[in-house]
């Protein structure tokens, strides 16, 4: 799996995660909110997200 040293990511359950070293196999990411008037980092997402075929199941 290919990996971005400039983006690290620790959601393994992401299809674009290289668990090995916790970075993101995507050149780009698209980063997103779910609330209005975001004030936290906790009302960002990851909208690059997709769900590994293999996870959780």
């Amino acid at each position: 799996m290919e990996k971005n040293s400039h983006i690290q990511c620790t959601v393994q359950q992401c299809k674009h995660n290289n668990a090995c070293c916790n970075l993101c196999s995507l050149d780009v990411i698209r980063i997103g909110t779910h609330e209005q008037n975001p004030t936290m980092a906790e009302c960002t997402d990851c909208n690059s997200f997709e769900l590994r075929s293999n996870c959780c199941g």
